[in-house]
């Protein structure tokens, strides 16, 4: 009945893992040799924001064994939801495959 005054629980990108209400992760494979790099980003110290207002983090990936190279970069809403993820050279791993 009251239904509007519940909580209501952030839906979870697939490819982005929030682990505290300042911190996010992401896991990328390289395209070329497959290896995967995991970075960890917070919203004060890594995060900016575009001309549109948008908040964004762009990465460049060089991977540590086979210096294989990328980037990605992670968009975010005001709320700092994520509404789009791209990359260059990398593909996103997804959360459920690293947390299994």
């Amino acid at each position: 009945m009251f239904r509007f005054l519940r909580p209501q629980a952030k839906p979870q990108h697939p490819y982005v893992k929030q682990d505290d209400p300042q911190t996010f992760r992401v896991r990328v494979r390289t395209e070329r040799s497959g290896e995967v790099v995991e970075f960890r980003f917070t919203k004060s110290a890594h995060i900016g924001v575009d001309d549109d207002g948008n908040y964004l983090f762009r990465k460049s990936v060089v991977s540590p064994r086979f210096l294989d190279r990328g980037e990605f970069m992670v968009q975010f809403d005001s709320r700092y939801r994520v509404t789009d993820v791209q990359g260059e050279g990398v593909s996103f791993v997804p959360v459920a495959e690293w947390e299994a």
